[in-house]
């Protein structure tokens, strides 16, 4: 199976604190760096489950694009993209209870532009789309042109809602966007499917963190684990769902908030 994802390309500083932050103390944190952004989680732990695994990402050839891309090909994963001007990164607060927030720069990341697709890089089996590439242009057009030159090969395509606070200031391009390209699978947790509203696809994944998922109304519970770091949990349940369905994306988000960090 060949997994493609296409959106952002980030490098993830990870900052899990031993105590939650108050106003004006320094607090005392464990600090890593890696790969990040929805396209490249998705696609790494694509990779990991045993599917051949592709990001479309703008690439930039700063420092921070050094590393993302030295620990992608580390993983096997495939990039494949224009070169930009500067790589995004995004900063996750871990509280010593494994809830984050985030804090994100995009960077070059939504310049992608349909005219600098290939179309032997969307030969696969899936296509999953993060809901960021939907929301701002010229990413849109791209995303939405990639999601034909799938097709063209049988792909089935998936979209991440991916955030409930971007859906209420940039909803109304993502919900074109979306009747555009006619998504086969969304994922999206309870807060994201309330923003976003009636999206056409034929299913529809709620994400319900500690209570496992609904897939089209049919309750999955979670599989227990001990929570360390939740980041990247939605990415790995969209893997897993791609790849294998409900028990296999259950299965693979409980192992991503076992670990400190979003890819295995």
């Amino acid at each position: 199976m060949v997994v493609c994802t296409l959106g952002d390309l980030l490098l993830d500083v990870i900052v899990r604190l031993d105590a939650p932050l108050t106003q004006g103390d320094d607090a005392v944190a464990t600090t890593t760096l890696a790969p990040g952004g929805q396209a490249a989680n998705v696609a790494t732990w694509a990779r990991a489950l045993g599917a051949q695994a592709r990001v479309v990402a703008v690439q930039a050839d700063d420092d921070a694009g050094v590393i993302v891309r030295r620990e992608l090909s580390a993983r096997a994963v495939d990039v494949r993209g224009p070169s930009g001007d500067r790589t995004g990164v995004v900063v996750s607060l871990v509280q010593p209870d494994g809830e984050r927030t985030m804090a994100s720069d995009r960077g070059s990341a939504p310049d992608l532009r349909a005219q600098d697709l290939e179309a032997e890089w969307l030969e696969c089996d899936a296509l999953h789309l993060s809901g960021y590439s939907l929301m701002r242009v010229p990413i849109a057009g791209a995303a939405e042109r990639a999601a034909a030159l799938a097709r063209e090969h049988g792909a089935r395509v998936s979209v991440d809602l991916s955030s409930w606070t971007h859906i209420r200031s940039s909803g109304e391009a993502m919900r074109e966007t979306l009747a555009r390209i006619r998504p086969d699978v969304v994922f999206g947790n309870e807060r994201e499917w309330e923003a976003i509203g009636g999206v056409v696809t034929s299913v529809r994944v709620v994400k319900r963190g500690a209570r496992g998922i609904s897939v089209d109304g049919d309750e999955h519970a979670a599989v227990p684990a001990e929570a360390v770091d939740s980041t990247g949990a939605g990415d790995a349940l969209a893997a897993g769902f791609i790849v294998g369905g409900a028990r296999l994306a259950l299965e693979t988000a409980a192992r991503c908030v076992a670990q400190v960090g979003a890819m295995p």
